[in-house]
């Protein structure tokens, strides 16, 4: 028997820490994965972690794991999914220290994702972008942090955790402002602003600690807001913009949502889709083109170049009786 502990932990420090530098976000999912497998183990196997081989995690029993995500969990595919990404890595560790096991992990990398439908992305309207940036009051504090916040989200696409850990030190005012982030895979990214979100930034930086290293969007004492704080605060203004702008009332509003619409208005006035790519962080352009799907404008435009056939339409006459009847059918 081949315990498990000493592999998963040379798991998480050699190869994610050591070899692949691996971001504190991806650890930590994988770490959430190994934790949710393990509970699962210990409730239907009744053996505790810390006493698992690795022989006990065969592909029936991942398996189980995946379909009681699912279905008790009730978590979406793409969640399922990025479990199992992160168990095959584990395997495909484990396949180089233990070739003795070479088949029950074979067996368990042969697990294949689930295809997930691909639903048209949620964005907002120029109507609805002007209720919502008129929401936050403007007499408070906090209402201009949040105002800011929201006009940064619109205007540069940055996902939530790349705008709630930006600092001072990554905002450049001047004649081409600028904001800088660490994206997703450790990347550098720096996005350009606009001169009215310039002068909006400019105003809360005046406002704010003169700490380069601080947080650009801080809490009540000071510390960096989460990633849940920017929704709640997202959510919020949403929520009031909606009683100016019903539309608002019927979609859910999330960061996420303000970085589509970063995408959509960037594609809207004719921006290529390489260009939106590097914008947005993405790691392949094939991410960015589910913009173009969602873009119907686009699609009406194609339609209206297209030459329509000349065609002469006439009522079809079957040439036989036999034919006839079986028409009539």
């Amino acid at each position: 028997m081949t315990p498990l502990a000493p592999t998963l932990q040379a798991f998480f420090v050699q190869r994610l820490g050591a070899q692949r530098n691996a971001s504190p976000h991806t650890i930590a999912a994988y770490r959430d994965t190994f934790r949710l497998l393990l509970r699962f183990v210990q409730d239907t196997k009744g053996i505790s972690p810390a006493k698992l081989s690795l022989e006990d995690l065969d592909a029936t029993l991942v398996a189980a794991f995946l379909d009681d995500l699912e279905h008790r969990r009730g978590v979406s595919v793409r969640t399922r999914n990025s479990r199992l990404a992160a168990i095959h890595s584990f395997f495909g560790f484990a396949a180089m220290g233990h070739p003795e096991h070479a088949g029950l992990i074979h067996r368990v990398l042969a697990i294949p994702p689930k295809r997930a439908p691909r639903a048209l992305i949620s964005y907002l309207t120029a109507q609805e972008i002007t209720a919502l940036l008129a929401a936050p009051d403007l007499t408070t504090r906090i209402g201009r942090r949040d105002r800011a916040i929201l006009l940064v989200a619109i205007r540069t696409g940055l996902r939530v955790s790349e705008l709630a850990g930006l600092r001072r030190a990554d905002v450049a005012i001047g004649p081409s402002s600028s904001v800088s982030c660490i994206g997703k895979g450790r990347k550098h990214r720096t996005t350009p602003i606009d001169a009215s979100t310039a002068k909006v930034v400019h105003a809360w930086l005046a406002e704010t600690v003169d700490d380069p290293a601080g947080p650009l969007f801080a809490g009540p004492r000071g510390e960096p807001l989460s990633r849940d704080a920017v929704s709640r605060i997202v959510s919020r203004h949403a929520k009031a913009a909606a009683e100016s702008c019903p539309t608002l009332g019927a979609k859910r509003v999330t960061p996420h949502v303000l970085r589509h619409t970063c995408a959509m208005q960037l594609l809207t006035v004719g921006v290529d889709v390489a260009v939106i790519a590097l914008w947005l962080g993405h790691e392949s352009i094939r991410t960015t083109d589910i913009y173009q799907h969602a873009d119907l404008a686009l699609k009406e435009r194609a339609l209206s170049k297209a030459a329509s056939p000349v065609t002469t339409w006439t009522r079809f006459r079957p040439p036989d009786k036999l034919l006839a009847f079986l028409e009539a059918l």
